[in-house]
């Protein structure tokens, strides 16, 4: 992996579509020194504890009887969606409103799949790193030596 060059005042998003961290580097691009800007957390139980105890069966048309099960609803990846458009949203207001020179996304790849396609514009415009990896579990220090590398 490249080395990094993450600017001063740059903005780090870390997410999984549970949880999200909003890092801003109040170091240089040689010494990383992340610091919370704010977190973002959803309660997101397993599917089987969200919706309906089995999927619906529905009926051919016709003069059959042929029946065909519905697949269930994953309403765990549903609210995924939803939180990755809310962090989405949360990141277009933070680029516009603080003038972010720089942003570096990290986030597993099915996340990072549904977040580029919620970002605005003008946040794709600023994002020089996109890493494919969770780190939300990750204390500070651990993720900006992933960072750098």
């Amino acid at each position: 992996m490249k080395k990094l060059a993450i600017p001063h005042h740059a903005m780090v998003f870390v997410g999984d579509g549970r949880k999200a961290l909003f890092l801003r580097n109040d170091g240089d691009e040689k010494f990383l020194n992340l610091r919370t800007e704010r977190v973002f957390a959803d309660e997101n139980p397993p599917t089987h504890e969200q919706g309906a105890d089995r999927p619906g069966v529905g009926y051919a048309p016709g003069k059959t009887h042929r029946r065909g099960s519905v697949e269930q609803t994953d309403w765990h990846h549903l609210e995924e969606h939803r939180f990755t458009a809310r962090v989405a949203a949360a990141l277009e207001d933070l680029v516009r409103n603080r003038n972010v020179p720089a942003l570096v996304i990290a986030a597993p790849p099915r996340t990072l799949a549904d977040l580029r396609h919620a970002f605005h514009p003008d946040v794709k415009k600023r994002i020089v790193a996109e890493i494919g990896k969770d780190l939300t579990k990750h204390p500070l220090a651990e993720i900006e030596t992933h960072l750098l590398g």
